[in-house]
Order: structure tokens, then sequence, then C-alpha cells
């Protein structure tokens, strides 16, 4: 029998292609039942060709959700397709949460929110240094990128093998930013107090480049967006080093934070609970 709070309350879901690993309904759910708040969330999957039709059924009430998330491969198309992208949105061309406003879809990117708000939680003063070294150009490291930019950070190097994406990215995001190739990591992480891994090496417990830090600030904070395995290989490395490390664990857990609060109504809190909640799980699979 169903709870009756998921029957009668608000629905939201977390689309994309596949999705069924998602670890959202798990954080969402979690939430609706220590607040105790009607409404529920699930994964929808809905492959790229249907995708459009999808936007126009949640848009005109068919499909029966007030909002949801949106992850690879259709943020991009969400943001396109969105009546009002808001300004996050825009600059990255991407949207990661949506929500009916007066029969509008509006759409923002909370990746960014959510990678600030878990160094914030995790080490305290992590943005007191000028210059931050993130290492990929790829989709991940936009949000990334645009989140310490409006933190304030006046040097931005962006590192890649393929040094026209970083370019390309240098661009978008204005003259703050700086293309390098890998031979200037060494270089460009000179005096740095943040470096950031952007990319998938490391992921699942695959091998990871070995990488010197010791040319960062002493008191340098050393993350990474991965978080399966939770110390990445890139991780282990910095923590060998003497380097402060912080997981990419609570960058997904407080990404969601928003999105909950316009759905439901109530701002949730990440908390310890949840986070092992979430280890568990990872841990099972």
């Amino acid at each position: 029998m169903d709870d009756s709070r998921e029957t009668l309350g608000p629905k939201a879901f977390v689309t994309g292609f596949p999705v069924r690993h998602s670890r959202s309904p798990l954080i969402h759910g979690h939430w609706l039942k220590t607040l105790n708040l009607p409404g529920s969330y699930c994964v929808h999957e809905v492959a790229p060709e249907a995708f459009a039709n999808f936007i126009a059924s949640l848009r005109d009430g068919r499909a029966g959700f007030i909002g949801g998330n949106v992850t690879i491969p259709h943020k991009e198309l969400a943001f396109k397709l969105a009546d009002r992208p808001d300004e996050l949105s825009q600059e990255l061309g991407a949207s990661n949460t949506l929500w009916l406003e007066d029969g509008k879809l509006v759409a923002t990117n909370t990746d960014g929110r959510g990678f600030t708000a878990n160094l914030d939680e995790r080490r305290p003063g992590w943005d007191r240094h000028d210059r931050v070294v993130i290492f990929g150009a790829g989709g991940a490291s936009r949000a990334v990128i645009q989140a310490v930019r409006d933190r304030g950070f006046s040097e931005i190097h962006v590192v890649n093998r393929t040094v026209e994406r970083a370019r390309e990215l240098a661009d978008r995001f204005g003259p703050k930013v700086h293309a390098h190739s890998m031979a200037a990591l060494g270089e460009v992480m000179k005096g740095a107090g943040l470096f950031i891994n952007t990319t998938s090496l490391g992921m699942d417990g695959d091998a990871a480049p070995m990488i010197d830090f010791s040319p960062l600030a002493s008191d340098a904070v050393v993350t990474d967006i991965v978080y399966v395995p939770l110390k990445t290989p890139i991780l282990a490395q910095a923590e060998e080093q003497g380097f402060v490390i912080v997981d990419g664990l609570g960058m997904l857990l407080h990404q969601a934070v928003p999105g909950f609060e316009k759905w439901f109504g109530k701002r949730p809190v990440v908390d310890e609970t949840l986070r092992a909640l979430i280890i568990a799980d990872m841990e099972k699979h």
C-alpha cells in the first residue's frame, strides 16, 4: 500500500539516460521522511529523442510533476527548452533543476552551489587564496569554474590534455580564467590554494596519473568532484603528500538542496546522517 504522503503531495523526478544508478531518490526520499512532508521523488528515465516531448508534458501538466532534476545527457537541452532559464544556466548553457512557476518552466543549475557548499562545510576558509588550479576542461568543469570565479578567486588556471578545450572555457568565463596544456601543470600550481580535479580519472578505482602537489601553498585544499570511490587516487596522493583533502560526495548532496526547497517548500539540511546513508548505499554496489 502506498504511503499517503506520496500519493497526496507534490511529485518530483530525476531524469537522464541512463539514470537508474541515480542516488537522488535516496537523498530526497530521506528529506521527505525526516521532514515529514507529503510528496514523492522518483527516477523517470527518458531517451534523448523523447526528451522534448517529456518537457512539453511537464509544462502542460500531463506528466504530473511539479519539477525535477536533469542529468546527463539532457542538461543542455533542458536549458534550451526552459521558458525562464536563470543567469547561471544561461552562462553555462545547461540546467540541472526545473520547476513550474505561473505556468512557465523555470531552470537553474545548482552544481556550482553544491560544489562551494561542500567546501564551506568540510573545510571552512578554503577560499582565502587567490589562485586555483582546475584539472580538466570537460562539461563537468564549467559549473566549478563559474562557482570559484563568482566566489572571488582572481586567478583560475584550467589545465587540460587538449588545450583548445581549456581555451574555450577561458573565452566563456572571462579574463580571470587561463588555459594551459598539461606541461604547465607544475608551474601554475605554484602557490595555489586550491586544486580541483574535474576529470573522471580515478573513477571507480581506475588508475590516475601521479601528481606532485608540492608546488601548492602549504595550506592548500585538494578536492575531487568524483565521489566513487570516496577517496579517489588523486585525493589519496594529495593526502599522502600532506595536503588537506575534501571528497566530492558533499557536492552531490548540497546541489540537491535548492530543488527540494522549490518543490516541497522546506529547505533541507545536509548532515552526517544523510552522508552515512549514501555511503552505505555506495558500499552495497
